[in-house]
């Protein structure tokens, strides 16, 4: 896939996500997560070359400048959304797929500092809400829901819904709608 056909995916899945995008071009231009994402790419063409140190740097300068800090080690997949984004944290050995979104806040940190794997494997399809963090090296199941300020620490199967500290998984309900449980208040700490 081209640079372009890749920018032009993400900023059709900001819109598709965020209902108070106008346009493409502010999208494009104002959104500080596209940035981080778009940043991160770079740096991490960088960090696979072996060309560590230049990595890092770059990534602090996209941190100091979008709020966001995404390791350059990290594997992200297809169409991330980072919404807002200020106070975001993606570890060096988390792994992301495709169409997650992220709001502000959330840590996907780890939990020792133990060489290896540390960070958690986050599905394809997750939402993580607000301020919640995701620690260790833990599975989060493809379609998964992660509330407001909940904190996981344990594996979680497909199509799961986090709420609470330390969070637990419950399956989804018939009909349920998981956006709304990124916000709804009922699931704040």
């Amino acid at each position: 896939m081209s640079v372009w056909s890749r920018i032009r995916e993400d900023v059709a899945a900001a819109r598709l996500r965020d209902p108070a995008a106008r346009s493409g071009l502010e999208i494009a231009l104002l959104y500080p997560g596209l940035h981080a994402v778009w940043a991160y790419r770079v740096w991490h063409a960088l960090w696979v070359r072996r060309l560590r140190f230049v990595a890092r740097a770059g990534s602090q300068v996209t941190r100091w400048l979008t709020g966001i800090e995404i390791h350059p080690g990290a594997e992200i997949g297809r169409r991330l959304f980072i919404d807002h984004g200020m106070g975001v944290v993606i570890g060096e050995t988390t792994e992301i797929g495709d169409d997650v979104m992220l709001y502000h806040g959330v840590t996907l940190g780890g939990r020792t500092r133990n060489a290896g794997k540390r960070h958690p494997t986050i599905g394809d399809g997750v939402a993580v809400g607000a301020g919640a963090k995701v620690l260790g090296p833990i599975t989060i199941g493809a379609g998964s829901a992660v509330g407001a300020n909940a904190v996981v620490t344990r594996d979680a199967p497909p199509d799961s819904v986090l709420v609470g500290v330390p969070a637990k998984p419950r399956a989804h309900r018939p009909g349920e709608d998981t956006r709304a449980l990124l916000t709804a208040p009922e699931y704040y700490i």
